[in-house]
């Protein structure tokens, strides 16, 4: 009897840890195709057009390049930048120099921003101690 409650108590342990790891797993690649969405409007908003994969054949090149980074590519003697992905929107992202300075310029404010956040939200947890410092004009 007690062999089985133990055993029924390691099933159940089992399942939960399961559960976790699938629920970790979705999160992960959400934040995944969240920073994937991000990172396209910001090469749309740089000046980046889309080309959708929309034949077969086109779909298979888009997997075939490296995906969600922007690489530099040499058509006719001109630089121009191209971003794939084949998963979320079945498409590549292209470019030239001008838009990829734009791009670069967003990326680096974004990166910025998402520090800055990080700091506000390390201060807002930290604690202070307001009536140490007594009374503050103007509050």
């Amino acid at each position: 009897m007690k062999g089985v409650r133990m055993e029924k108590r390691f099933e159940r342990h089992l399942l939960r840890s399961g559960i976790l790891i699938v629920a970790l797993g979705i999160a992960v690649s959400g934040c995944a195709t969240q920073q994937a969405v991000d990172r396209e409007r910001m090469l749309a908003a740089s000046g980046f057009h889309v080309k959708m994969a929309d034949t077969p054949e086109k779909l298979a090149h888009v997997k075939a390049l490296t995906q969600h980074k922007v690489v530099p590519h040499e058509k006719d003697g001109k630089t121009i930048f191209v971003y794939a992905d084949a998963k979320s929107c079945k498409c590549i992202y292209v470019g030239d120099e001008e838009a990829y300075q734009e791009f670069s310029q967003l990326l680096e404010r974004k990166k910025m921003q998402d520090e800055d956040r990080m700091i506000a939200e390390e201060n807002r947890d930290a604690s202070m101690n307001w009536a140490l410092w007594g009374p503050w004009p103007g509050w």
